[in-house]
């Protein structure tokens, strides 16, 4: 079975690349380009088959922390990984707090982050 991952970046490169990198490694991809738009995709029909979040906390509107809150209110158990350029130790610990399953830095490797996400997945 493949694993259904939503990638949330307003960075239509990163989200691109991101979504290139797992569908070569066999997961499919939906893409989201807002906080809002990830969250619209959570409530809808499709939501059932995500398994995983790759979030970026930087995004325009609703930022990654508030979009965090709101997927941990809808489905608990989904393992939500935050991606952020402007990481902090005070970031990566309040999406901690809030329930991110990790926490990594851009630029990342491929190995990163598909690591990360085996891992999580594992988990559920």
């Amino acid at each position: 079975m493949k694993h259904t991952i939503l990638v949330v970046d307003d960075e239509q490169a990163i989200r691109e690349g991101v979504r290139d990198l797992l569908e070569d490694n066999q997961y499919q991809t939906m893409l989201a380009e807002s906080g809002e738009a990830c969250l619209n995709q959570l409530q809808t029909e499709a939501a059932g088959v995500i398994d995983a979040v790759l979030l970026d906390i930087w995004l325009p509107g609703i930022d990654g922390i508030e979009v965090l809150k709101s997927i941990k209110q809808m489905r608990p158990a989904l393992p939500v990984i935050m991606l952020s350029g402007h990481g902090s130790i005070e970031t990566a610990v309040t999406a901690t707090k809030h329930g991110a399953y990790h926490f990594v830095e851009k630029p990342f490797s491929d190995e990163t982050i598909l690591l990360t996400l085996t891992n999580a997945l594992r988990l559920n």
